[in-house]
């Protein structure tokens, strides 16, 4: 009589490992035991699976896994990581340090995730123009699968399947190289040297500036390279990018008790920084700490006929392309803009409660069309296209827009992250459960046991982490709390409420946030006005309180009316 056992460990196994040895995920948090008597009846389909904690395993099967895992570990092999910091403050910034980032690429250089982009004044040469610094881990892995994740690639709880990320990005990145320290440093002076750089005063202006930070653990003390970096704790516009990524972690070997917020902690705070959040080359960025700053308005332009709100209104302009009012677009556009629009959001199919999808090919026919038509007549400004779908955005970038605006974050359009990163555009992530036509159900709208901003907060985290890795860079990213998705009335007044808290929500802070609340139907029942195009004065209060809890753009239909809220808002709030 002979007896079998298979051992399944859930949790993370390498991905080095061939896929018929893999499982889904880490080790062991639980432990399967399938028996089978006598082969033919494995192949007669009888078995019995049964999960066990490790501590109800017998003795011998115990023996049986610490064996087979002693076995796997020899082909874990984590590359080494390191911390590379970027800074740029001539020309446009940003755009050298993405140049700085694509030559990485091309060393073989992943990257895996960023911090955001912080401005900061110059520290020792003061005569100069501001920095933008910044943080971002990376991996160099070659001749692994697509499919797989790289070595020292931790998905936490990431689980979708990893995707190398694209050309593009970074400051101060967190590289798994396996490239050796001396061997890195002559790669980043090189593509230093390949963008420009000329160093004429020691601390002084530059176009690109690449200096390893750290290299795993290790010491070197070269006289080309000293790692850890000698002047990285008296710089906050290191610290403060690197404790987006390390918080936690020590900052010099030597001193593993003292954690690289603690040093940042330790600093005076002399020079308040702000994020930079890049929108187009039209656009001053975002500078969302920035207490001054100027709340953007964006219009709502919808091309469908089933708006809960407009329909009547925007959609006869897609009727228009074509004939002979083609001006009909072009006055829209110009009327918004002469309100105080500076983002034009547009939009292709309805996503309102219980709406049905369209085909993609009709929401990008309504689209794409009026993108073309509207950057035909020399239009500058900020457009935004509104979708969930990866093809439309990319074909709505190719034609004209600056941002995507995606209400599902991703979840709906496996393509959309991947899609999002390669463009490279500033995207827009909103909180969402389910579809349109079914986030209104009891169960999407469940936010026990611990509550609804702790868990809307929980949720963004996951969904900024699953868009790092599919290659978007974080400084790319605008936050939506999705009022009117998967939230009832008395859901959108406690995110309005304490909008602040969450805008200041451990690893979301410094993110720039967009407020959806224009005519939504919380205010209709609260001011009992049933038609949405009469609800502005309601619509005011919640773009006031949404200013003052910290948005940094808001989304609204009437945008004459909303623009002089805000005006008086920033007034009073953002001094």
């Amino acid at each position: 009589m002979e007896r079998r056992v298979l051992i399944k460990a859930r949790g993370f196994i390498p991905a080095r490992l061939p896929r018929s040895r893999r499982s889904n995920a880490s080790i062991p948090l639980t432990i399967s035991i399938v028996a089978t008597r006598h082969l033919s009846s494995l192949a007669a389909g009888r078995k019995k699976e049964t999960s066990y904690s490790p501590r109800q395993l017998s003795p011998s099967i115990q023996r049986a896994l610490d064996d087979v895992l002693s076995k796997m570990q020899p082909e874990v092999k984590r590359a080494p990581r390191a911390y590379v910091a970027l800074g740029s403050n001539l020309g446009d910034r940003v755009d050298w340090i993405e140049k700085a980032c694509n030559e990485m690429q091309s060393y073989g250089i992943h990257i895996l995730r960023t911090s955001s982009l912080w401005e900061t004044d110059p520290m020792y040469v003061m005569d100069q123009e501001k920095f933008l610094n910044g943080v971002c881990e990376v991996s160099f892995l070659p001749g692994l699968p697509s499919s797989t994740p790289p070595r020292g690639c931790r998905r936490r709880k990431y689980n979708a399947p990893y995707k190398p990320p694209p050309s593009g990005n970074l400051t101060i990145l967190q590289i798994a190289t396996d490239l050796k320290p001396m061997e890195l440093l002559d790669a980043l002076q090189e593509i230093e040297r390949k963008l420009g750089r000329q160093k004429i005063i020691d601390k002084g202006p530059r176009n690109i500036d690449l200096d390893i930070l750290l290299y795993e653990d290790q010491i070197i003390d070269h006289v080309r390279l000293k790692v850890p970096h000698p002047s990285m704790p008296e710089r906050e516009f290191v610290l403060r990018p690197l404790s987006e990524l390390i918080p936690g972690e020590p900052l010099h070997p030597s001193s593993s008790w003292k954690t690289v917020q603690e040093y940042l902690d330790a600093l005076p705070q002399l020079h308040p920084m702000s994020t930079v959040t890049p929108l187009g080359r039209s656009e001053e960025p975002i500078r969302a700490l920035q207490p001054n700053r100027k709340t953007m308005v964006m219009a709502i332009l919808n091309l469908n006929h089933d708006s809960f709100s407009d329909a009547s209104v925007n959609a006869p302009i897609t009727a228009e392309l074509d004939s002979t009012k083609p001006s009909l677009l072009q006055l829209t556009i110009q009327s918004l803009t002469d309100d105080g629009a500076r983002i034009i959001d547009i939009g292709g199919q309805s996503s309102a409660p219980q709406s049905v999808s369209v085909p993609a090919e009709e929401e990008a026919s309504r689209i794409i069309p009026s993108i073309k038509q509207i950057r035909s007549t020399g239009y500058k400004g900020l457009l935004s296209v509104d979708t969930y779908r990866a093809s439309v955005a990319e074909a709505a970038v190719e034609a004209g827009a600056d941002i995507i605006n995606d209400i599902s974050a991703g979840q709906l359009d496996s393509s959309m992250l991947p899609t999002m990163a390669r463009l490279g555009t500033t995207v827009i992530l909103m909180h969402m459960r389910g579809a349109p036509n079914t986030m209104q159900r009891r169960v999407m709208r469940d936010y026990s046991p611990k509550g609804l901003i702790p868990t809307i907060a929980k949720e963004l985290l996951q969904r900024l982490e699953e868009a790092q890795a599919a290659g978007i860079r974080r400084w790319r990213i605008i936050l939506d709390p999705g009022i009117g998705f998967a939230k009832d009335g008395d859901d959108a007044l406690e995110i309005l409420r304490r909008f602040d808290e969450l805008r200041d929500w451990p690893g979301l802070r410094g993110l720039p946030w967009l407020v959806g609340s224009s005519r939504k139907a919380f205010i209709g029942k609260i001011t009992d006005v049933p038609r949405p195009d009469e609800r502005q004065y309601g619509t005011s209060a919640t773009v006031a309180a949404a200013i003052h809890g910290g948005a940094d753009i808001v989304r609204v239909h009437d945008v004459k009316q909303m623009t002089e809220v805000a005006k008086v808002s920033d007034a009073i709030w953002r001094v």
